[in-house]
């Protein structure tokens, strides 16, 4: 099945537009969980238990993986591994280099981690991007306009009069040949969303800056989502799989994640 395909299945089922960030950080999990043997994977099995009637993905960020070493991957690819079938596993990743190298990535993030979509940059131009679109009924979402202050620093730069994210949303327009393309942007900068979402019209958005980041939700919807609603993946983290640091945890993890999916669908349109 295709990304795309898999995205609006459980889109319907879950009738959710939730992604779900696994950023977990052995700091911030609760205490009682470092007793365990794999303690980020009883964490996440939780939290994936509690929530995946909710959600339309899951997104690990590989960072808070790769920084505990050999043991972290282990505790990723289980999580991969642990995760429904049904559910698209977006992994994190933000790679993007020369194409040997990103072909390298892609076969980690795809071939071993079995992942359904990856984040890459634009920034090398499309041969750091194809050897991601090889893998066709994967997704490549490549960072448009990120949530973060520094999007300023070059995102929304002018060039002949145009801002940058906009010439990165229609070059990943032409690149999206095999329609496996997907784009990144923030929710904390809601016009400039409308604006791309106008010009990529049926491409999925990956949608952070939802909670900790303080993104207006209902401009959220109205501007990221097609014209059926749909096709936006508007991620939570620390505020859906930190509620609490308790032994409710995966409870709290789960009414924060309903909350969010039922605002989030007040706002769809029906």
């Amino acid at each position: 099945m295709r990304f795309i395909e898999k995205l609006l299945d459980i889109t319907k089922k879950n009738n959710s537009l939730l992604c779900v960030g696994l950023d977990t950080d052995t700091e911030k999990i609760p205490e009682f969980l470092l007793k365990e043997n794999d303690p980020i994977f009883s964490f996440n099995k939780s939290i994936i238990d509690a929530t995946s009637d909710l959600v339309c993905a899951y997104k690990p960020n590989l960072a808070f993986y790769e920084a505990q070493g050999l043991k972290g991957w282990e505790s990723l690819k289980k999580t991969c591994e642990y995760i429904p079938k049904h559910i698209p596993i977006i992994l994190d990743a933000k790679r993007g280099d020369i194409g040997n190298t990103s072909r390298m990535y892609a076969k980690a993030i795809f071939d071993d981690l079995k992942g359904d979509a990856v984040t890459v940059s634009p920034y090398l131009g499309e041969d750091s991007i194809s050897p991601f679109l090889a893998y066709e009924d994967k997704c490549a979402f490549i960072l448009c306009l990120t949530s973060n202050k520094g999007a300023e620093d070059f995102q929304l730069q002018k060039i002949d009069n145009r801002p940058l994210y906009e010439l990165v949303a229609e070059k990943i327009l032409q690149w999206n040949e095999k329609g496996n393309c997907g784009l990144v942007v923030g929710a904390t900068y809601p016009e400039q969303l409308k604006k791309i979402r106008e010009i990529v019209g049926k491409l999925p958005i990956l949608i952070p800056g939802i909670g900790a980041q303080k993104g207006d939700v209902e401009k959220t919807i109205k501007y990221g989502t097609d014209d059926q609603g749909n096709l936006a993946a508007i991620n939570s983290s620390r505020g859906i799989i930190y509620a609490s640091s308790e032994k409710d945890f995966a409870d709290a993890a789960r009414a924060k994640a309903k909350e969010l999916r039922d605002t989030i669908n007040s706002f769809r349109k029906k």
